[in-house]
């Protein structure tokens, strides 16, 4: 299986992507605009990868100037519904439809971990303006928890959790002065919320059928174990948001 197609695999999972995935701190969002906002002025922010539009909804309740880009159709159809009146172009961040130094930022969530550090730097710094920024950040289950442990190894760590584990994102010229915070928090979570989660994973979307099975058996087993999931009712799902900003001189 290829990352490409794995990285392009969502739209598949469009519903429960939407269902599963949780939203993103506002504090989080708040601190990668931040060298870039101004009292009085609406920013000018491009969302890349923005899926079904998680973090498009965070930066809009900012007062920003949002256009959303994704290279999956599904997903920006989805987002549509979602996040209404905001503009969306098909591209990647390797090739984006903008014009030159047209925006004040450009946010990402969950999704570097796709793009070519390099190109995708090159054209970040393209489409920004001087001095605007790149925000990228993460929701990772906090797996201090020991039954959210046994969730991961039940499905396996995604390409975003295995990055942020091997020291966070890279990015390059013309991009500079990469800084990190995090934040801890938890979500309430349902069981069919739960399984949207799982299944909204490239690797699970992308699974064989014996795979599927082998992942779902044991996210059953993990699933038995947290008491009042399995019945019906909601429990605490944590989480830590990573979140990076750099710059653009």
């Amino acid at each position: 299986m290829t990352e490409s197609r794995k990285s392009t695999s969502f739209g598949q999972a469009a519903a429960a992507y939407e269902s599963g995935r949780p939203e993103y701190p506002a504090a989080a969002v708040e601190w990668m605009l931040a060298p870039v906002r101004e009292p009085g002025r609406a920013l000018r922010v491009a969302n890349v990868g923005a899926g079904t539009g998680k973090l498009t909804r965070a930066v809009v309740e900012l007062g920003a100037d949002v256009v959303a880009i994704d290279p999956d159709a599904t997903m920006l159809a989805s987002l549509q519904e979602n996040v209404r009146g905001i503009p969306t172009f098909a591209g990647t961040a390797e090739d984006l439809p903008l014009p030159d130094s047209g925006l004040d930022a450009l946010v990402m969530g969950q999704a570097w971990h796709w793009v070519d550090p390099d190109a995708g730097s090159r054209e970040v710094g393209r489409v920004v303006r001087s001095g605007g920024v790149l925000g990228l950040v993460w929701n990772i289950r906090d797996e201090r928890v020991e039954w959210v442990r046994r969730l991961t190894d039940a499905m396996g760590a995604s390409h975003g959790e295995r990055l942020i584990a091997a020291g966070g994102p890279r990015i390059a010229e013309p991009l500079i002065d990469l800084q990190h915070r995090s934040w801890t928090w938890s979500r309430p979570i349902t069981l069919p919320q739960l399984r949207d989660l799982v299944f909204s994973r490239s690797d699970v979307i992308t699974a064989s059928p014996e795979e599927r099975a082998r992942i779902d058996a044991e996210v059953d087993g993990v699933v038995a174990s947290v008491p009042g999931l399995a019945d019906g009712g909601a429990v605490d799902l944590p989480y830590v948001t990573h979140a990076y900003r750099a710059r653009r001189p």
